[in-house]
């Protein structure tokens, strides 16, 4: 009786854990078909202007149907580059404090806190602080400046919370053995500590790197709504047409979307906000696919 007991039990489990198993496998699925077509949508839509040479490498004003977006491809790759050289050392900086040096204290606690409230910040929250700070007390204006200095308060908190999960992961015997060694606390960390999280370090970081690619309302009120023409053969960091000069104005690809829809004024307006928001995405996509190979393959090479 006991074993028959067991038995129907045993069946029930079992068919308990294939229903669960199965309604799992069904929201997955769900997600992932939502998201293909999401994606699918976007492609398609967009097909037509994104192999088009002229809309991405083309200037605005030698198209009267809407022009080319290279200036807003240029601006985000460039706004991209310079927020990451601002934000990468002050967020790796920071985690390696929090995580070796910083003392178990109330200060420091305050501080984490207030790092996860900032990670979770709205976006358009940082886009107006960026416009009354950066463009207004410091006087620089709608510019690449004041845009890269609020994704980095926008990235910054994120970068720091993936810098110091990926430390934190590295075993407790490796930073022994290193100062079992001999070796201080800042060696360990630069010759031990670093190397191993570091696959996880440059996944985050790239990451990262798409969310602010894409990034649109911090952008609006700080790099500006507008894309000067660019002369790529000028060096003059004061002209507002050279486009390594940080105090022009740059819109990206984000704000040239969310622009040209809220205007209305452009006569092919769906082909190019399509064309826009597929490049976009291949864009985010590729960030996403780079991120995992190097992510593997550092993981791969550093624990050979």
């Amino acid at each position: 009786m006991r074993e028959t007991s067991i038995t129907v039990h045993a069946m029930r489990a079992r068919r308990v854990d294939r229903i669960a198993t199965s309604v799992l496998i069904a929201i997955a699925a769900s997600l992932c078909l939502l998201l293909g077509i999401m994606i699918g949508y976007v492609l398609v839509m967009g097909a037509g202007k994104m192999f088009d040479p002229s809309f991405l490498f083309g200037k605005p004003q030698q198209f009267k149907a809407g022009g080319g977006i290279g200036p807003e491809l240029f601006n985000s790759f460039y706004l991209l580059v310079i927020t990451l050289i601002i934000s990468v050392p002050l967020a790796l900086g920071a985690a390696i404090f929090l995580v070796e040096y910083a003392p178990d204290n109330v200060i420091v606690h305050v501080a984490k806190m207030a790092i996860e409230v900032l990670a979770s910040l709205p976006s358009i929250v940082v886009g107006l602080f960026g416009f009354l700070f950066f463009v207004l007390m410091m006087g620089w204006g709608f510019s690449i400046i004041s845009g890269a200095l609020a994704l980095t308060m926008f990235n910054v908190p994120i970068l720091v919370r993936v810098i110091q999960q990926a430390l934190e992961s590295v075993p407790l015997d490796q930073r022994d053995a290193g100062l079992a060694l001999g070796m201080t606390r800042w060696e360990t960390t630069l010759f031990i500590l670093l190397p191993a999280a570091m696959p996880a370090i440059i996944t985050g970081i790239i990451l990262s790197a798409g969310r602010v690619f894409g990034e649109a309302a911090a952008l609006i009120y700080t790099a500006g709504q507008s894309a000067p023409v660019l002369d790529f053969t000028c060096f003059d960091l004061t002209n507002p047409s050279c486009p390594w000069n940080i105090f022009r104005p740059a819109e990206t690809l984000a704000v040239h979307i969310w622009k040209i829809n809220s205007e209305g004024v452009v006569p092919v307006l769906t082909a190019i906000s399509d064309g826009t928001a597929a490049v976009l995405l291949v864009c985010i996509l590729l960030f996403n696919l780079v991120a995992r190979f190097i992510g593997r393959t550092l993981s791969r090479r550093l624990s050979a």
